[in-house]
């Protein structure tokens, strides 16, 4: 994938950029958009989680877990507290996504290793949220 983007990258840097559209007279100039401020200094942290939680999603319900709908509740839970910006919301939901589809595909069917695989993310899953709780917690 790396490969076909980078002659499209490189291709984009040798040409000369477009001129700017002027806007109409009378149109007011388009607002920029404000800087998203830095996020926690437990981001990184909190999108693995995300990202686990996607892979728990899909995972428990390939192999028909009785909790599978809560983990798409935890992401919604985890979104609500931690989704202060768009950006932010996009980013958390980006790593569920991200973990989803990882483990869709290469598992088609519930098997000893996804079995395996949703035991190991659990507890990885724990884990962090244990680690974030004691260390960033209230």
């Amino acid at each position: 994938m790396l490969l076909a983007v980078a002659p499209v990258a490189a291709l984009a840097q040798q040409r000369p950029a477009a001129p700017a559209a002027k806007p109409a007279q009378g149109a007011k100039p388009a607002e920029p958009v404000p800087p998203e401020p830095d996020g926690p200094p437990y981001e990184p942290q909190l999108l693995q989680l995300a990202e686990i939680m996607g892979s728990l999603a899909y995972l428990r319900t390939l192999c028909g877990g009785k909790e599978a709908q809560d983990w798409r509740d935890r992401m919604a839970a985890l979104i609500d507290a931690e989704g202060r910006t768009p950006q932010r919301r996009d980013r958390l939901t980006a790593a569920f996504n991200r973990g989803f589809k990882a483990y869709s595909l290469t598992h088609r069917t519930c098997t000893d290793a996804s079995q395996e695989a949703s035991s190991r993310l659990a507890d990885q899953g724990q884990q962090l949220s244990r680690m974030l709780a004691g260390r960033y917690g209230g």
